[in-house]
C-alpha cells in the first residue's frame, strides 16, 4: 500500500524541480534584466505563473507578427541574383512621390 500522505513523492520531485528552475530561467532570461533569480524564486507561485505566461504570450505574439510581416513583404526590390526587380521597383517608386520645394 502506498503512502497515505498527499503531495510530492520521490519519483515526482526531480521533474517538479526541473520545471521550477526552467520557469525561473525563462523569466530571468526573457525578462531582459527586469528580474533576478532570488526575486523569482521567492515570488508567490500564482504571481510566478502569471509572469511566466505573460512573457510567453508576449514572445508568441511577437513571433506571429514577425511571421505575418515577413509573409506580406515577399516581393523584393532586389532578386536573389542581385538584380533589380523592375516591376516592383516601379510600383514602389510611384507610391513614394514627393513634392519638391525647389523651383
Amino acid at each position: 500500500m502506498g503512502s497515505a500522505f498527499f503531495g510530492l513523492t520521490s519519483d515526482l520531485a526531480p521533474q517538479m524541480r526541473l520545471n521550477l528552475f526552467s520557469i525561473i530561467h525563462q523569466i530571468v532570461f526573457h525578462g531582459k534584466g527586469g528580474y533576478d533569480f532570488l526575486t523569482i524564486y521567492n515570488m508567490p507561485i500564482w504571481l510566478r505563473k502569471f509572469t511566466y505566461n505573460e512573457i510567453r504570450k508576449f514572445y508568441k505574439e511577437e513571433k506571429e507578427e514577425s511571421e505575418r510581416s515577413s509573409n506580406e513583404n515577399k516581393s523584393s526590390l532586389i532578386t536573389p541574383e542581385g538584380k533589380v526587380n523592375a516591376p516592383e521597383f516601379m510600383k514602389q517608386s510611384q507610391s513614394r512621390k514627393f513634392k519638391n520645394s525647389y523651383r
